[in-house]
């Protein structure tokens, strides 16, 4: 009962936002429509490579179109249900928390509802019609327990993503900043694992991983493609998805804890 009263409380809080935000609908197709575009780019360069290559590091066309598909719909989750992760710097540094803290609600969720990202309806539409044209041409037979075992993986892979973006802005509660550039940056760096990191050096690999935005897009696609030692290390990513969050709900906790207001 408690959990379902939260989600309801969840989805009042987006459906407020939803609603400001369409009072100005042409200003939010305008960015939903930029955010396709933009993210069509990407696909562009990925067509262009293909038109060069057979395959880019051992995959496919419609593999490489896998692994974009994912991130894009990860991306999209976390910009439409939980934008607010963004907010919590300038929260932090303007004083605002304050008024969650006081309210009867986990102050997670507050802060992860507290903003509603419409982009992030051009990226889950965009990497859903991507994700659904790419499944009909990889090599895979899907069974019923390939399908149950990609719904699991589409999901821990949505879930690495929102813990990711929470505990890189948690860190602004240390840094004092009203932006957080360590978010921004590793967002940054989460867009090169839109690609099989087979291409990079050691080293960025290795970051990539550590990060881990590779178990975004890269690995669970691997693991349902069967790529080899990927796919090895692909099976374990709801167990890294599970781990990011209670990681990412530790730094948030810590955080929380050393919070001093700004004052009056």
């Amino acid at each position: 009962m408690v959990l379902l009263m939260m989600i309801r409380v969840y989805l009042r809080l987006l459906g407020a936002h939803l609603r400001a935000v369409l009072e100005y609908r042409y200003d939010a197709l305008l960015t939903i429509g930029a955010t396709v575009l933009g993210q069509g780019a990407g696909l562009v360069f990925v067509g262009a490579v293909f038109a060069q290559v057979p395959e880019l590091a051992g995959w496919t066309r419609w593999e490489v179109v896998c692994v974009y598909a994912m991130v894009l719909l990860a991306e999209g989750v976390g910009s439409l249900f939980f934008e607010g992760t963004w907010q919590l710097a300038g929260m932090i540094n303007g004083g605002d928390l304050d008024y969650l803290l006081v309210r009867p609600y986990p102050v997670t969720l507050q802060v992860t509802g507290s903003a509603l990202g419409v982009n992030g309806l051009g990226n889950v539409l965009l990497g859903g019609v991507l994700l659904v044209g790419a499944v009909g041409q990889v090599d895979v037979d899907w069974q019923p327990v390939t399908i149950g075992w990609a719904v699991v993986l589409l999901v821990s892979a949505l879930a690495t993503k929102v813990a990711i973006n929470l505990a890189t802005n948690s860190v602004a509660f240390w840094l004092l900043s009203p932006s957080s550039s360590l978010a921004a940056g590793v967002h940054v760096l989460g867009d090169l694992a839109r690609y099989p990191i087979t291409v990079y050096g050691v080293g960025l690999r290795v970051l990539l991983t550590l990060l881990p935005v590779t178990f975004v897009g890269y690995f669970p696609a691997a693991a349902l493609l069967g790529k080899g030692v990927s796919a090895t290390v692909g099976l374990l990513t709801p167990v890294v998805a599970v781990l990011c969050l209670i990681i990412a709900r530790q730094i948030f906790k810590a955080g929380l804890r050393r919070y001093e207001s700004a004052g009056s």
